[in-house]
């Protein structure tokens, strides 16, 4: 894998470089949250869990994985439901994949195929599913055929989306397109 910026934090970064779950769950926990956040989640559950296993995951204790995740500071504003959904999460990547998080999109044979794939995980609906074929195809180099149609507009130049965070800058000019693009949408709704 390529190494990713997301976080600004190098440990975090690194996790997520490295291994394909860790990216899977900060895709997942990128809602209603900080992104750079959501993307050093991962981070934290394998300082507190000892382990992204996905099977060790999914056969976690419920009550104690929720636990560890809504500790302050918690991996998400909403700690324990996203608890659940990593779990779930995990116990697809186990059930689907075999437990290989990057068969996900290393065996997707069409843009289409990629996304039908993510869209059969926990969490991942049509816009988190655009962002996250933008983010491999820019910056894994996951390019199945019909990759660009499925981002749609993540595909294009320009920052975005986390797809085109790459350093502290590129973070900041994300940050400002969504604040100017909630500024629209609301100035439409009127």
């Amino acid at each position: 894998m390529a190494d990713l910026h997301l976080t600004m934090d190098p440990v975090a970064d690194e996790l997520i470089s490295r291994d394909p779950f860790a990216l899977l769950i900060g895709g997942l926990l990128d809602q209603q949250f900080p992104m750079e956040r959501a993307f050093a989640g991962p981070v934290k559950i394998l300082e507190r869990f000892g382990t992204l296993d996905p099977v060790t995951i999914a056969d976690a204790d419920p009550e104690e994985f929720a636990e560890l995740c809504a500790t302050p500071p918690a991996v998400h504003r909403y700690g324990r439901s996203m608890a659940a959904r990593i779990q779930q999460l995990a116990r697809v990547v186990v059930d689907e994949y075999d437990g290989h998080a990057a068969r996900v999109w290393t065996e997707a044979t069409t843009g289409r195929d990629l996304a039908r794939r993510l869209e059969g995980l926990p969490g991942y609906g049509k816009a988190k599913v655009k962002m996250f074929v933008a983010l491999l195809g820019k910056q894994l180099d996951v390019r199945p055929d019909g990759w660009e149609k499925i981002a749609g507009d993540f595909s294009e130049d320009g920052y975005r989306s986390i797809a085109d965070v790459v350093d502290p800058e590129s973070l900041l000019k994300v940050r400002e397109y969504k604040k100017a693009a909630k500024k629209r949408a609301a100035a439409e709704k009127g």
